[in-house]
């Protein structure tokens, strides 16, 4: 039975893959991102996308007519995207946490709250976060501002799941490793992973799609190696 499925930071990386993956297997998604060529020239019936800004209160309209008037009803949410900032702490200003924290932080929150009144008890949230933002992980000097932006959409899933028991949706998160993305060139240049994007993309889909099952409320630590 296919589901109505949104998708946010998904002009490359496992947000590309995982829209492919999903339209590829009858669902109907809307793929988000500032870049929405990419998806574009995919050229796929079941996609629909336009340029969005998480920092952007007025796009999050444009979301909300979109549901009210397609679809009625989100089955997934699948909060991916996210900003990078790799600077020395002493070096980083009060605009740079901002602006990390606009993407990784509040436009979690805001997306999830404007999704919120569309989905049904059995519906999912999926926010990725990542390992560095875990309790006790092994951290890394310049990452200050994404780590700890990571850390916080943890406790975020943790509280909506808590408010949400009775009525649903499951909320779950994700802390990812090193996968092979732009992203992850940008915190470790000279770092290979062993991951790809499409192999994560996978698990994600799988996950997104039946973890609610089984899970709500946790943190599932999807990594085999540091970073």
């Amino acid at each position: 039975m296919s589901k109505n499925v949104i998708i946010t930071g998904t002009s490359q990386g496992i947000g590309f893959e995982l829209v492919k993956l999903f339209a590829n297997s009858g669902h109907n998604v809307l793929a988000l991102s500032r870049k929405s060529k990419p998806i574009l020239n995919l050229n796929i019936d079941n996609v629909t996308t336009f340029p969005f800004d998480l920092g952007n209160l007025e796009a999050y309209k444009e979301v909300e007519e979109f549901i009210f008037s397609e679809w009625k009803q989100v089955d997934v949410l699948i909060n991916n995207a996210g900003t990078l900032l790799n600077k020395p702490f002493a070096e980083t200003t009060f605009e740079d946490f901002e602006e990390v924290y606009k993407t990784n932080v509040f436009g979690v929150a805001e997306m999830t709250r404007i999704v919120l009144p569309f989905m049904k008890k059995n519906s999912h949230v999926v926010t990725i976060s990542s390992i560095g933002g875990v309790q006790g992980s092994m951290k890394f000097s310049g990452l200050a501002a994404y780590s700890s932006s990571k850390g916080a959409v943890i406790t975020l899933t943790e509280l909506l799941a808590e408010e949400y028991k009775e009525t649903g949706p499951s909320f779950n998160v994700l802390a990812l490793g090193a996968v092979q993305t732009e992203m992850l060139e940008k915190a470790f240049p000279d770092y290979k992973a062993s991951t790809t994007a499409l192999e994560m993309a996978q698990y994600i889909y799988k996950f997104s799609l039946n973890g609610n099952k089984y899970y709500n409320g946790k943190l599932l630590q999807v990594s085999n190696s540091t970073p």
